[in-house]
């Protein structure tokens, strides 16, 4: 499926801001089963300074703010080819260690949450496991709008009894590797059947299974990723895999609008 994509995040400050660095990651990964036809980013009330690719293989661009600005606009856009493999993205590649995706972080750090979540699942084979894990996910912290903080854990999220596809993934890839199986988190974006116009991104999480290599879970949606996904960046946990992330000076209170658009060209 060929996709085309418009992603805008704005800041409006109620005051000037002296200097200000962002770190964008919203370029596409090209992929066996992904590839970018096109793509740019834009920067008003901005510049680049340089662009390097990550440990995860995550393009990273660093964008300086104009001096004294009080508006910044990050508007990438392209399009990109998708392929349907039902989730199996097959072999790892890079230089990363299989073994790190096994370390925890402070966001998926387990607790008591996460052992019973774990202790629920019945035996079986590494991937209905898995499958099993999504739907117990879904039964302990169903997905609800605006339910969470950004800075949540995964143990948070299970404690509160709900969570969005950010707290959906940390749960996911924190029971897996308490499962002693290779996990990572993923953001990107996904095409929506019935909507057009987005006010989100997207994540999910796969996990690394002997004999299929990395395999997607949509904890959200109860699926495997498919021709609609577009994996954007991955990481051990959201904090490595955000689109943008970044520091300013001054003491100006931001208000940021996001303006996502994904349709089938």
């Amino acid at each position: 499926m060929r996709l085309h994509i418009r992603h805008e995040t704005r800041y409006e400050f109620d005051a000037s801001v002296p200097f200000g660095l962002q770190q964008l990651r919203k370029t596409p990964k090209s992929f066996r089963n992904q590839s970018i036809e096109s793509w740019s980013t834009e920067v008003v009330g901005g510049q680049k300074e340089l662009s390097f690719e990550d440990y995860h293989r995550n393009t990273v661009e660093l964008i300086s703010f104009e001096p004294n600005t009080t508006t910044i606009s990050l508007i990438s856009e392209g399009v990109v080819l998708v392929e349907d493999v039902n989730g199996v993205l097959g072999a790892h590649e890079g230089s990363t260690p299989l073994w790190l995706f096994k370390r925890q972080t402070e966001l998926t750090k387990p607790g008591k949450g996460i052992a019973k979540l774990v202790g629920s699942l019945p035996e079986g084979e590494p991937l209905a496991r898995l499958h099993a894990l999504s739907q117990a996910i879904r039964d302990c912290a169903p997905y609800q709008i605006g339910s969470s903080r950004s800075d949540w854990t995964a143990e948070d999220a299970i404690e509160a009894g709900c969570g969005v596809c950010q707290d959906h993934a940390h749960i996911f890839v924190t029971a897996a590797r308490q499962l002693d199986l290779p996990a990572r988190y993923v953001s990107g974006y996904l095409m929506m059947n019935e909507v057009e116009l987005q006010d989100a991104t997207h994540a999910w999480a796969e996990v690394h299974v002997t004999g299929l290599g990395w395999v997607g879970f949509d904890v959200s949606n109860g699926i495997s990723p498919d021709d609609r996904y577009v994996r954007v960046a991955t990481g051990l946990d959201y904090a490595q895999a955000a689109r943008v992330i970044g520091s300013r000076l001054g003491s100006a209170d931001e208000q940021l609008t996001v303006q996502l658009q994904v349709a089938q060209q």
